[in-house]
């Protein structure tokens, strides 16, 4: 058979023959742009709280997923969905309590200078639409991320995403910095090599011809190697844009609705507060609902040259998933159980980090964590087959994880908010036994 990107003739013998049948058809449907996880790839028929089970019955402890971020199958956002899809589904231009009864609540959760929000479907649609904004109020085009960012699939913010692959050329506009890798950088010095990067930027963007628009960053830096700390580190480095007229976008895709844990939102450990947020993922968990969140004077400046319109962002049901998701993060106190375990998981996996020699590094804020796998702890030389090995053998084990970094040598790990404690120690027991066998 024609295995699909990134799979061997070695990973094709351990499959059965209904896998075998299955990416042969999706091969032929779908094309060859797609990937699957592990060298196994999983067939998932269904999901329960913390748990997706495969055709077999055998269920997988969810530590990856950002989307279901409350929990597979939620009963509340459950019967929210069906209860809105029974009476009312349609676009946002005519007047519908809900869609306003949700964006008040949501606001409520942002400082007061952010008071206003405009929805779309997807993380991807929500920076498109913060960056024409950012464009439109600046008279800027010049964008800033970072080295090995991802921010979505649309057309221009793909170009903006250099984590989608080799395929992807950064456009003239554009200009990178370099991660706030504190274990490779240290700790003290994170913030002043982020602000005179951004500074940097800014001075071969203008010296270019181009004229700065915004600085765009992923709070949590999730593709870069998940690069949490020190808090606070991002002041600088949004403060020198401000004053050289650019606006901070937050994308809050990857870390917002309590992921960090202490914060509801990743940018609040900065103490910063961005002119734009864009919100995905986690939003509606599993529907299809996304946004941006601005300053009120940025957005009358758009609207009032600019005609925009979602036909699905926004949408009675997506609203109603959303509002749900929202009250069960209060109701049952995700964003303190988030902080909970998350320390949790982080004091094992440095208690792993004693006993592995593979493991460099630990890292995260909440329920977004990054263990870095080097194969010499003084060289830090990156481990990216080890790490490959370990996620494969955590699937092997029943718990799900992946990988990030350019190299893909950092273990990503996002567990469900809905995890309690005895489901991370399972974790860490498991972690144990994939890296103890990748390393022996």
């Amino acid at each position: 058979m024609t295995m699909p990107n990134g799979f061997s003739q070695a990973d094709a013998d351990r499959l059965s023959d209904e896998e075998r049948h299955l990416i042969e058809r999706r091969e032929r449907l779908l094309g060859p742009a797609y990937r699957l996880f592990y060298e196994r790839p999983l067939h998932t028929v269904r999901g329960e709280g913390v748990w997706l089970y495969d055709k077999q019955g055998r269920r997988y402890l969810d530590a990856y997923n950002n989307v279901a971020s409350i929990g597979h199958c939620h009963p509340r956002v459950v019967q929210a969905i069906a209860s809105q899809a029974a009476v009312l589904n349609t676009h946002t231009r005519y007047l519908q309590e809900g869609i306003l009864d949700y964006a008040e609540d949501l606001l409520g959760t942002f400082p007061t200078e952010l008071s206003q929000v405009m929805f779309t479907c997807t993380g991807s649609e929500a920076n498109d639409l913060a960056l024409r904004i950012a464009r439109q109020y600046t008279g800027g085009t010049g964008v800033i991320i970072t080295r090995f960012a991802y921010h979505g699939v649309t057309g221009d913010i793909s170009e903006l995403s250099p984590a989608l692959g080799s395929g992807i050329t950064l456009p003239a506009h554009a200009r990178t910095v370099r991660a706030p890798d504190a274990y490779r950088l240290g700790a003290e010095n994170v913030a002043k090599a982020l602000a005179d990067d951004v500074r940097s930027a800014i001075a071969d963007l203008r010296a270019h011809g181009i004229k700065p628009a915004a600085l765009l960053l992923d709070g949590i830096f999730a593709s870069d190697g998940v690069f949490p700390d020190p808090a606070g580190f991002l002041a600088d480095a949004v403060k020198i844009a401000r004053e050289e007229g650019l606006l901070y976008i937050a994308d809050e895709v990857q870390c917002g609705f309590a992921r960090t844990g202490l914060n509801m939102w990743g940018f609040q450990r900065h103490g910063v507060v961005p002119d734009l947020v864009t919100l995905g993922k986690p939003m509606g968990n599993g529907q299809p609902i996304a946004g941006v969140v601005a300053r009120g004077d940025i957005l009358e400046s758009f609207g009032r040259n600019v005609r925009y319109f979602n036909t699905f962002g926004g949408n009675p049901v997506s609203c109603a998933a959303a509002q749900a998701v929202l009250d069960v993060i209060r109701d049952e106190h995700l964003q303190q159980r988030s902080q909970r375990i998350g320390e949790l998981l982080l004091d094992g996996m440095r208690k792993l980090a004693e006993r592995h020699e593979l493991v460099g590094d630990v890292r995260g804020a909440g329920l977004f964590l990054g263990m870095e796998l080097v194969t010499d702890r003084t060289a830090k030389t990156p481990a990216a087959t080890q790490t490959r090995r370990v996620v494969n053998a955590m699937r092997e084990r029943g718990v799900l994880i992946s990988a990030a970094g350019p190299l893909e040598n950092i273990l990503k790990i996002r567990p469900l908010l809905a995890f309690e404690q005895e489901h991370a120690e399972l974790f860490i027991d498991t972690l144990d036994q994939a890296l103890g066998e990748v390393a022996g």
